[in-house]
């Protein structure tokens, strides 16, 4: 087995470089500070004076000295990095402070798509170093690299399951905003968006050290104007289009139990409005895992509307889990779930109120029946089984 080079030795090239720069009559100590840049293990005076005494090196020609000065400029002494030696990562940390830098740009109501594509680049470039690295062939004989999607997939990805898993969300939100219009909910996945950043800076100091932190390029985007209870209230007030709720359905519907509520997955930020008059008031921001935030949880949960519980049509129902599964979930078919899952009573039962309340409503004002987003998400996931589908389908319940 040969022998390990110590980091201190000198590289052929190395080598060759000195002796031409001796020749051209650099001063040891500037030849020295030329060498040393960027590398791992410094070289002392002696090293210079003995490749000066060394007639067997021969000097490398101007052409591989311009080259090898050139690449000791592009050494960044902050993160240690080259463009020429590090690209994946140099790329990795590029495309993700352009994702959040144009995110934040006042100007720029691309959003979603611009995020989601850039953060999708910044991702792949990391994991392909980090695969390669370990002497995985990131490049098959195609010549087509490592999906994103395929390197998270793998056993041996260092990610954790709530990292993966707003992965793969983001994955579908970009296939989604390149070829479908989005309205004004360029904001609707910025818990995601936000979790996405927090995770990437992890993954590339964890694995590549705290030096390539992004912590030193972004902080918080300044505003021009303060948020408002009226510009909350407008967004809400949008109906969601078909697809980005039928999107909505398809990323809740891969999610177990509690990964919803994992900060690595969706970040969550709880806020309340001071004491003060309408306009005066300012918004606070609380931690969701203190007291204060535990409280005001709880109050809101308490006394949240049926209406935002459980806001849906049985049409709409329908037309939703179509639209996230790919089957034909027909109002026919949606009557035959509720039976099959006893989701609400049957017409005529004597308690109509008697409802599974985390998936449906009564409202005896009307003498109908309302269902929440959690029934939608319940029913794509369930029905993705053929098995279930042909069950669900032949099923009659009386």
């Amino acid at each position: 087995m040969a022998k390990k080079q110590p980091k201190t030795a000198l590289t052929p090239l190395e080598k060759s470089v000195i002796k031409a720069l001796l020749n051209d009559g650099w001063r040891n100590q500037d030849i020295q500070a030329l060498i040393n840049t960027g590398r791992p293990a410094s070289i002392n005076f002696g090293r210079i004076s003995g490749i000066k005494a060394d007639g067997t090196v021969v000097p490398a020609t101007k052409q591989q000295v311009e080259a090898f000065r050139h690449k000791k400029l592009l050494f960044d002494h902050v993160t240690g990095l080259c463009p020429i030696d590090n690209e994946r990562l140099v790329r990795a940390r590029e495309a993700m402070i352009l994702a959040v830098e144009l995110f934040n740009t006042p100007r720029i109501a691309f959003k979603a798509g611009v995020f989601s594509m850039l953060a999708n680049v910044a991702w792949t470039y990391l994991l392909h170093e980090y695969y390669e690295s370990r002497g995985v062939q990131i490049i098959s004989n195609d010549g087509f690299s490592l999906l994103m999607s395929q390197m998270i997939a793998r056993e041996d990805c260092p990610l954790s399951k709530g990292c993966k898993q707003n992965l793969t969300a983001l994955k579908e939100i970009r296939d989604v905003v390149e070829h479908r219009t989005i309205g004004p909910f360029d904001l609707k996945w910025l818990p995601l968006f936000q979790s996405n950043c927090l995770n990437f800076e992890r993954a590339l100091t964890d694995l590549f050290g705290p030096r390539l932190t992004l912590g030193r390029e972004l902080g918080f985007s300044l505003q021009f104007a303060k948020l408002g209870t009226d510009q909350i209230a407008t967004l809400q007030g949008y109906n969601l289009p078909a697809h980005i709720a039928a999107l909505d359905a398809s990323l809740a519907a891969k999610l177990g139990e509690g990964d919803a509520d994992n900060l690595e997955y969706q970040f969550k930020v709880i806020y309340t409005l001071t004491n003060a008059s309408k306009a005066k008031a300012h918004f606070q921001f609380v931690q969701p895992d203190s007291a204060e935030g535990k409280e005001i949880q709880n109050v809101l949960i308490k006394y949240k509307p049926a209406d935002d519980i459980w806001p849906l049509k049985p049409s709409e129902v329908a037309e939703l889990v179509a639209a996230a599964s790919g089957r034909s979930f027909t109002s026919d078919k949606h009557q035959r779930a509720w039976k099959m899952y006893k989701a609400r009573p049957k017409t005529g039962s004597v308690d109509p109120a008697a409802t599974d309340k985390q998936y449906c409503t009564y409202h005896p004002p009307y003498k109908s029946y309302t269902y929440s987003q959690a029934w939608v998400e319940f029913l794509v996931g369930e029905i993705a089984d053929d098995a279930v589908w042909a069950k669900l389908s032949s099923f009659g319940g009386g």
